[in-house]
């Protein structure tokens, strides 16, 4: 069984996971890696690297089935927003090859880059969320609570989010992001959430981690959280959305009372799944479980309080260019 990661970029941590278990159940299967450039650290790592054009290109799909065809790979795991759009779209021409993109149905995939309608519909769910604010109330600053948070509807690893500490802020970074959204900004503890969904989007695990320290819109420093209320709430959420499958991170807060407040759900592995996997969520060989055919339970057999430290490290590649 070979394996695609797409977009790769610096997922080193989560390529060498489904290196593990694919040489657990095949001797020969390989963990190849594609993405729009040579100076990728997944791409040196994986067993064959290999470049495509980019996500948005009308060549990124020919691209991709030509090695799934070449390569024999059986599974194709997205790992980026912009890519999940088109192999959701583009899910049937991947199937009639033997090959299985990891990517949640179409709709859902839309639902979680819009985070404006995806607010709105966890709110329609019946689960807490934060509350939109309108064109007319963002003429008046000065009438708003504060704090506020303010982020792209479309937006991708933190990128332009920021909190608004009052009118001035406001007036400052709404006219400077692209499509901003302002929501109001939760009090609680912060949390991602990693839960897999079966084939069928049925949820089977759910792992909180808590983020003590954030880079670059990506955990560096976190602790796994057993929480009985985070994690049924989370498979609850997944499970309501309907079409999920492989890895969602959702992200929310959980307030002083207890209640849980969604404002995200990304429909793919996030940066710091890395902790899950260590902490003994392997969600990569249940993944390939799930593929061959196999019916999982319900399991929660992870360590609990593993706290993860993330360090830089580096791949040197002789005369790379």
């Amino acid at each position: 069984m070979n394996v695609l990661l797409t977009s790769v970029g610096r997922r080193v941590s989560l390529l060498r996971a489904f290196r593990r278990e694919i040489s657990r159940r095949s001797p020969t299967g390989r963990v190849l890696a594609a993405d729009a450039s040579v100076l990728s650290a997944g791409i040196q790592d994986a067993d064959g690297g290999f470049l495509v054009p980019p996500c948005s290109s009308p060549e990124y799909v020919p691209a991709l089935l030509d090695i799934v065809r070449r390569e024999r790979v059986s599974l194709i795991v997205p790992l980026i927003d912009p890519e999940l759009e088109v192999l959701a779209r583009e899910r049937g021409r991947f199937l009639r090859e033997g090959c299985h993109p990891v990517v949640s149905e179409l709709s859902t995939v839309l639902l979680a880059r819009d985070k404006r309608r995806s607010a709105e519909r966890f709110r329609a769910l019946g689960f807490e969320a934060p509350r939109s604010l309108t064109p007319e109330e963002l003429e008046r600053p000065e009438r708003l609570e504060y704090p506020l948070f303010l982020k792209p509807e479309d937006g991708s690893s933190s990128v332009g989010a920021v909190a608004l500490r009052g009118p001035d802020e406001l007036r400052f970074h709404v006219p400077r992001t692209r499509r901003a959204l302002v929501q109001t900004l939760e009090a609680g503890e912060e949390f991602t959430v990693d839960v897999l969904a079966d084939l069928a989007g049925r949820a089977l695990c759910a792992v909180p981690r808590r983020r003590l320290e954030v880079r670059a819109g990506e955990i560096s420093k976190g602790r796994t959280h057993k929480d009985p209320v985070l994690m049924a709430e989370s498979m609850r959420l997944v499970e309501a959305l309907g079409g999920c499958q492989g890895c969602i991170t959702l992200q929310c807060f959980r307030r002083p009372d207890g209640r849980v407040s969604f404002f995200e759900v990304n429909a793919r592995f996030g940066g710091g799944y890395p902790l899950s996997d260590a902490a003994g969520a392997n969600y990569p060989g249940r993944i390939l479980d799930l593929l061959s055919g196999q019916s999982l339970p319900v399991f929660d057999g992870w360590q609990d309080g593993l706290v993860m430290l993330r360090y830089d490290d580096a791949i040197f590649v002789p005369g790379l260019r």
